[in-house]
């Protein structure tokens, strides 16, 4: 949110960050990018407007590149980002090889959803 508001929002602090909260700080940033991708596709989803649509979803996609900068960046800085990375998408590829029909899960059908769990 923005802290407009807040008139030391923009100010640097008095020291450089270390190593530890530069790292954090742009885990931090990874969130908010995330959030404002959350944020915009919710707009274009909520209007008609073809303009707007096209203005937001193009906006969203900036921001995912915005995600996979900081992602490169914290790769970078950490020296073991990617291991943790791997290791989730290899968990997620043995959840898909374990299903019947991975291009059918893989494309969320005949897998459950949230919405297909509710009870009536």
């Amino acid at each position: 949110m923005p802290e407009f508001v807040n008139p030391f929002s923009g100010m640097v602090p008095e020291r450089k960050m270390t190593m530890e909260e530069l790292v954090r700080a742009i885990r931090l940033d990874v969130a908010g990018e995330l959030e404002a991708i959350h944020g915009y596709m919710a707009h274009s989803d909520a209007t008609d407007n073809p303009l707007a649509k096209a203005v937001l979803i193009d906006i969203a996609n900036e921001e995912r590149v915005h995600v996979g900068e900081l992602v490169r960046l914290l790769s970078i800085l950490t020296g073991e980002e990617d291991e943790f990375l791997k290791k989730g998408a290899a968990e997620v590829d043995t959840m898909v090889k374990k299903i019947a029909h991975p291009v059918q899960a893989i494309a969320g059908e005949g897998v459950p959803s949230i919405g297909s769990l509710k009870s009536g």
